[in-house]
């Protein structure tokens, strides 16, 4: 099981919500900082195949290598694994049942969910919101 979400980083308290607005695209704001989900097929990053990495859109913390991005055929950019100490999650059951949902460490950004139905070798599936992320390319 992944681990639950208990601790509050420093940085997600740092900024104002005007000052995340201010910082953020009106779509980055709505995933990050509201917990929303984009439109599936909608972000440039589910199609990215250079070598890289994946930040935080809200703090640039990396978070995913390219190395563990695979195309899932959700709409989303999917990976098999995040970065060591990137991400964190807890339990979501908005939609009437229960989901993790998968977060940035440093500034607790909305990311997306994690679902036990990916490839080898974690058998896990981070999918992400392509607005909650940022690419550099190596």
């Amino acid at each position: 099981m992944l681990a639950a979400w208990s601790l509050i980083p420093a940085a997600a308290s740092a900024l104002t919500d005007d000052e995340w607005r201010k910082r953020l695209s009106p779509q980055a704001y709505d995933v990050l900082r509201q917990h929303g989900t984009e439109a599936p097929g909608s972000s440039p990053l589910e199609g990215e195949n250079r070598k890289g990495t994946y930040h935080c859109a809200g703090c640039d913390l990396a978070l995913f290598s390219s190395a563990t991005k695979f195309h899932s055929g959700t709409g989303w950019p999917s990976f098999w694994a995040p970065m060591r100490h990137a991400v964190a999650t807890s339990s979501d059951s908005e939609l009437g049942f229960e989901r993790t949902e998968v977060h940035c460490v440093r500034c607790a950004g909305h990311l997306g969910h994690v679902f036990d139905d990916g490839p080898p070798p974690t058998g896990l599936r981070y999918c992400m919101n392509g607005v909650a992320l940022s690419f550099v390319p190596a």
